[in-house]
Order: structure tokens, then sequence, then C-alpha cells
């Protein structure tokens, strides 16, 4: 498991990035623009669905690296597989 310091690291540059992206976002959605450039990609209209899905996974990474900065521990997968005995 990395240190806090490194979560913390890790934790800003995830929140940096959301908050480009829910700009990026914004800026689209309102119509004001046609396209948008977002480091070296330039998104348009078309790219909104990409580009929320890409805001959900960030959403996700901040909430999972806060929840470990706060000592929680991470979530573990499993899952059920139905048999038809």
């Amino acid at each position: 498991m990395a240190s806090a310091v490194e979560l913390r690291a890790r934790l800003d540059f995830w929140q940096k990035a959301l908050e480009q992206l829910r700009t990026a976002y914004l800026k689209l959605l309102d119509g004001g623009v046609k396209s948008y450039r977002l480091e070296d990609r330039e998104l348009t209209h078309f790219d909104l669905p990409k580009l929320q899905d890409e805001i959900e996974a960030a959403e996700k990474k901040v909430d999972e690296l806060t929840a470990l900065l706060e000592g929680q521990q991470p979530r573990r997968a499993w899952g059920v597989i139905p048999r038809d005995w």
C-alpha cells in the first residue's frame, strides 16, 4: 500500500483531472463552443457520452483515494455465480 504522502499526491492529481473534465463537459453542454481543447484532445458535442464515462471513472477514483486516506479498506470485488441444479 502506498504511503499517505503518495495517496495525497494521487488524490490531488485526480481532483484536478476531474475538475478539468467537468469544465470541458459543461462548456460543451452549454453549446457556447463547438469544440473544446483539453490538453492534446479536441472534444466536440459528440464526445459527451465518452466524457461522461471519464468523469464517472475519475469520481470513483477520487472516492477510493479519499477512503484510503481516511483509513478505510479498499472494496473487494466478488460475485455470485447462479447455478441451475
